[in-house]
C-alpha cells in the first residue's frame, strides 16, 4: 500500500478526476449502500472507524475506544472540533441518533445487529458514546466503517421521513469534501471542505466523478488524460493489461481486504421451480465458473467455493463442490420430475456494463440448454435496486461485500428474520433454515475463535448442501491511476476511504 509522504513533499491543490458507473441513484449512504453511492459518498460522510490492510481498526470520527473485559461495553471518544458541512457541530447525539433511529429504520444490516446485540446507546457527554451490549458480539468492532455505520446528521433528519427528506438532494456530511453540483448524466462535483476537522486537509481542491456510459469510452478517457483514476469494473477486463502498461501509470489490487466482494446468482425461492433443491444444484452444475472468471471477466477473480469468500476468515476450503457437469445437471432435473419449459424465468443481470451483459447471455444460454425458457430482464441501477428490494425477480445477479467477518457480511444473506423489503443486501431469496439461523448466532456469540470456527464450518456445510444461492466468483478489482496521484489507496477500504491525504504531484 502507498505510504503517506512527508508533509514537505506534498503539493496541495488541484482536481482529481474519476469515473462513477453506473450513475448512482442517490448519494445518501444511510439509505443506499450500492457501490457507486459508496464511492462518491465516502468523501462526504464518515463513520467512527476505518481499517488497515490486516483489518485492524483505525480512528476516524472516533479518536479512541475501549472495550470492557466482558465484551459488553464499548466506549468511543470522538474527535474534537468536527462540524457538519452546514456548520453545525458534530456530537455524540448524532451517533446515538444514527444507532437508535435512522439506521434501525433504514439499514437492514445494522438493524440486524442492533436488535440482536445492542442493549442501549448513550451519550454521557458531547464527545463520548457508550454502546451497552445484551451479550458479547465478537464482530462488533468490524461494524463501524461507512457502509456499515454511516452517521447521518440528527439536526436534518430527526422527525422526518428519511427517504423523502428534501435534504437528500444536497447531502451534508463531515467528510473532507462537500457536495457542490450533480449534472445528471455528466458529473458529480465535490469541493474542498474548508472547515474539515483535520488541520490543513484535504490537500485537493476538487473531485469530479465523471459519468461515462460505456467501457470503451472510459478507457479512452483514461488514455487521453480526461480521468486520473479507474476503479475495478470501470473498464473491460481485457483493457486492464493495456492500460497498466502505459507510461506514467500504476495499478494495485489492494484496498478491498475489508470488503472481499463475492458475486452470486440469486434464485427467488418463493417460486415453485427454485424451491426444489435439485433444480438449484442442477443450475449450479450447469455453470462453468472457471470459464466465467477467465473468459468473461479476464481473470479478475477466482471461482467461488462456497458462501464465504476465500479471502475472509473462517472460510472452509473443503466444502462440497459443484463442478461444471451438464450431464449431471440434466440428471438432477430429471430426478426432480419438473418440466422446466413450463416455468419460464426472468434473468435480471447487473447494470454495470457490457461484461455483465455477456455474463447474462452466458447464463441464459446454459440454463436454456438445461431446459429453461429464459428472458433477460433489462434494468438500470435504480430499477435493479427497486426490483431486488421488492422481490420482483426470478433469478438475479448480485454481489455483496463480506465486511471482514461473516457476522457482518455473510449471515445477513441467510437469516430468516432478514427477509425484509427495501434492500439489496438481505435475504431476498427467502431462504429459511432454523439450524442455519442458530449456527450463525452461535458463531457470532462465541467468546473464542475455536468455537466460532466450529459453528461456521457447520453452517457452511449446510449451505453447501442447500445451495440457496449460486456462489459464482470471488471478485478481484484492479485500481489503475496516474503515478502523479499520491496516497490513493491507504487502507482496507481503498477508494471508499476519505481522500483527505491524497495529493497530485506537479
Amino acid at each position: 500500500m502507498a505510504q503517506d509522504a512527508p508533509a514537505a513533499e506534498v503539493t496541495p491543490g488541484g482536481a482529481l478526476n474519476m469515473i462513477v458507473q453506473p450513475e448512482p441513484p442517490m448519494l445518501i449512504v444511510g439509505l443506499n449502500t450500492q457501490g457507486p453511492t459508496l464511492y462518491v459518498a465516502g468523501q462526504i460522510y464518515q463513520s467512527l472507524l476505518t481499517y488497515d490492510a490486516s483489518l485492524n481498526p483505525l480512528p476516524q470520527l472516533a479518536k479512541s475506544w475501549e472495550v470492557s473485559e466482558d465484551g459488553l461495553t464499548y466506549t468511543f471518544s470522538l474527535q474534537e472540533g468536527v462540524k457538519w458541512h452546514d456548520g453545525e457541530p458534530f456530537t455524540s447525539a448524532d451517533v446515538v441518533f444514527a444507532a437508535t433511529e435512522f439506521l434501525v429504520d433504514a439499514h437492514p444490516r445494522w438493524r440486524l445487529i442492533a436488535e440482536a446485540y445492542v442493549e442501549s446507546v448513550t451519550a454521557p457527554d458531547d464527545l463520548t458514546v457508550v454502546f451497552k451490549m445484551k451479550k458479547p458480539f465478537s464482530a462488533f468492532l468490524y461494524g463501524f466503517e461507512l457502509s456499515s455505520f454511516p452517521i447521518m446528521p440528527k439536526h436534518i433528519y430527526q422527525g422526518t421521513d428519511y427517504r423523502t427528506n428534501p435534504a437528500n438532494s444536497t447531502p451534508i456530511g463531515t467528510g473532507p469534501f462537500k457536495f457542490k453540483e450533480w449534472q445528471r448524466g455528466s458529473f458529480i462535483h465535490l469541493v474542498r471542505n474548508e472547515d474539515y476537522w483535520k488541520d490543513g486537509k484535504p490537500y485537493l481542491d476538487e473531485l469530479y466523478f465523471r459519468v461515462i456510459p460505456d467501457a470503451a469510452s472510459r478507457s479512452i478517457a483514461f488514455e487521453q488524460g480526461t480521468v486520473d483514476v479507474l476503479r475495478g469494473g470501470d473498464v473491460e477486463g481485457f483493457a486492464i493489461r493495456t492500460l497498466t502498461a502505459l507510461p506514467g501509470v500504476e495499478s494495485t489490487t489492494a484496498g478491498w481486504e475489508y470488503f472481499s466482494p463475492q458475486m452470486f446468482i440469486q434464485p427467488n425461492l418463493r417460486l415453485e421451480v427454485f424451491a426444489d433443491r435439485n433444480i438449484r444444484k442442477a443450475m449450479y452444475h450447469a455453470l462453468d465458473r472457471d470459464f466465467i472468471v477467465n473468459a468473461i471477466f479476464f481473470g479478475q477473480g477466482k471461482a467461488a467455493r462456497g458462501p464465504f469468500s476465500a479471502t475472509t476468515m473462517f472460510h472452509d476450503p473443503d466444502l462440497q463442490q459443484y463442478p461444471f457437469d451438464m450431464d449431471l445437471a440434466k440428471k438432477l432435473v430429471a430426478e426432480s420430475g419438473i418440466d422446466l419449459s413450463k416455468h419460464p424465468i426472468r434473468l435480471m443481470g447487473l447494470p454495470y456494463g457490457s461484461t455483465w451483459d455477456r455474463l447474462a447471455e452466458y447464463v441464459k444460454q446454459q440454463l436454456e440448454e438445461l431446459g429453461f425458457v429464459v428472458t433477460i430482464q433489462a434494468v438500470d441501477a435504480g430499477g435493479w435496486l427497486q426490483n431486488i428490494g421488492s422481490f420482483n425477480f426470478d433469478l438475479a445477479f448480485n454481489f455483496l461485500y463480506q465486511f471482514g467477518h461473516p457476522a457482518q457480511g455473510v449471515s445477513r444473506n441467510y437469516y430468516s428474520d432478514n427477509i425484509v423489503q427495501g434492500t439489496h443486501a438481505g435475504n431476498n431469496q427467502a431462504y429459511a433454515n432454523p439450524e442455519v439461523d442458530a449456527l450463525f448466532t452461535k458463531a457470532a456469540d462465541a467468546v473464542n475463535q475455536e468455537d466460532a470456527a466450529a459453528a461456521y464450518t457447520q453452517v457452511q456445510e449446510i449451505l453447501a448442501e442447500d445451495v440457496p444461492l449460486l456462489w459464482t466468483f470471488d471478485m478481484q478489482n484492479t485500481t489503475i491511476y496516474r503515478d502523479k496521484v499520491k496516497n490513493l489507496v491507504r487502507t482496507a477500504i481503498g477508494l471508499n476511504e476519505p481522500m483527505d491525504d491524497v495529493w497530485i504531484a506537479k
